[in-house]
């Protein structure tokens, strides 16, 4: 079941069912790569946060004062041992998941190239597949 698209250029150019599945499979996988990208760059925040709060807690001149450390919606107080200790938890944590993050965004960035590739091969200059400057 082939469509015929507009000529454009010159060109006719037919789109089959199988091209209109490979172009809405790149557009799905380049809003999931943007999805993954904004959780990338929160985690690299929180993780940042972290290191902070670590810098700071090295500067705190009194170390038997309790610290609260909050875990999910509540605070503890703590030890600054507790608290450093509970603080490479959180960033060790964090590390695993950003590396996890960046081998699936990895993945769908390859294939996102063989989906670039195989279309712009057919389509040439009739079809954009580049993101838009925000």
């Amino acid at each position: 079941m082939a469509t015929s698209k507009p000529k454009i250029e010159g060109e006719d150019t037919n789109i089959t069912f199988e091209d209109q599945q490979q172009i809405n499979t790149f557009a799905r996988k380049t809003a999931r790569m943007q999805e993954l990208q904004d959780e990338i760059d929160a985690k690299k925040k929180e993780l940042q946060n972290l290191e902070d709060a670590g810098d700071e807690l090295l500067m705190l001149e009194d170390d038997t004062a309790p610290i609260p450390y909050r875990i999910g919606e509540v605070f503890i107080h703590l030890s600054s041992e507790e608290t450093q200790e509970y603080l490479e938890s959180a960033k060790s944590k964090l590390q695993e998941e950003v590396k996890l993050l960046e081998s699936q965004s990895g993945e769908v960035k390859a294939l996102l190239g063989d989906l670039k590739v195989k279309l712009y091969a057919k389509f040439g200059n009739n079809i954009n597949l580049e993101a838009e400057e925000e």
